[in-house]
This record gives structure tokens, sequence and C-alpha cells, in this order.
């Protein structure tokens, strides 16, 4: 259904990414898909097409991604990331689900942090997501490797 209704803005790849895309890593029961675009601007019309197969639109970092979330922001069932295909952002999260995939030490450390954010967290989202940031961007320098 996402490609018959969004694939004129599709540039290549469609991704899972996020911690269910990860075999065994504690996850919110909740799909993100990164959909690669050339770039935002021209992929703008896909947030009203989308909208007719439930995905909301956010305007969350919109420099830099389309964000969605299906069905309802009170139940998510998908997150979907329409993203420039090859951009930094696009890489960055590729190399960070194929470290994760491929390092069982560095996942574990991710999923214990995550689910301490969850604990200290519960009712804010935000806060939760904004505090993996600094753990990603270790992971990803190479200053978190095992």
């Amino acid at each position: 259904m996402l490609l018959n209704v969004a694939s004129e803005w599709l540039c290549r790849a469609v991704e899972h990414v996020g911690s269910t895309s990860v075999p065994g890593l504690s996850a919110k029961p909740i799909i993100d898909i990164m959909f690669g675009v050339n770039d935002l601007p021209s992929s703008k019309p896909a947030i009203e097409a989308l909208s007719v197969i439930d995905y909301c639109y956010y305007s969350y970092r919109d420099d830099i991604i389309h964000w969605f979330c299906k069905p309802k922001p009170e139940y998510r069932t998908h997150h979907l990331h329409l993203i420039p295909f090859k951009s930094n952002l696009w890489q960055e999260r590729l190399k960070f689900r194929d470290i994760l995939r491929n390092n069982r030490t560095i996942a574990q450390k991710y999923a214990a942090l995550k689910q301490k954010l969850a604990q200290d967290n519960p009712q804010d989202r935000e806060v939760y997501t904004q505090n993996k940031w600094p753990f990603v961007k270790a992971v990803l320098s190479g200053r978190i490797r095992s």
C-alpha cells in the first residue's frame, strides 16, 4: 500500500530501521521505515498523498526529514521517515542499524539505555528520544566500540 501511494517520490530504497530492525533488541512495537526521496521540497506532495492511508504528518526536524506516524499519534504502529537518499542522515541511520546488528555488546548497551530512559521518562517521548542521541553519536564516531 505504501509503495502504491508514494512510489513517485521513492528514490531507490526503502529500509527497515530502528530497534525492530535489529534481531533480539528490545523495542516498542513500532516499525520504523526509512523511505529514500530525491529531496524534501519535491517530495512535499507526498504528505497529502500519505494521509489517505492514515500516515499522520508532523513538522519535526522538517529541515532534514518528512516524519509521519500511523495510524494516529495516540497509538502508533509505524513511523515513516522520508529522507533524502544517501544524505548524511540516511547514511547515519543505516550505519547505526548495521552496527547494532553486528555488535551484540553495543546492542545490549543500547537496550539498557533505552530501558532506563523509558523508566525515567514514561510520559515524555521527546526527552526519551533526545537522550538516546549522545549514545548514538558516540557509537557512530567510534568512541563506543564494545
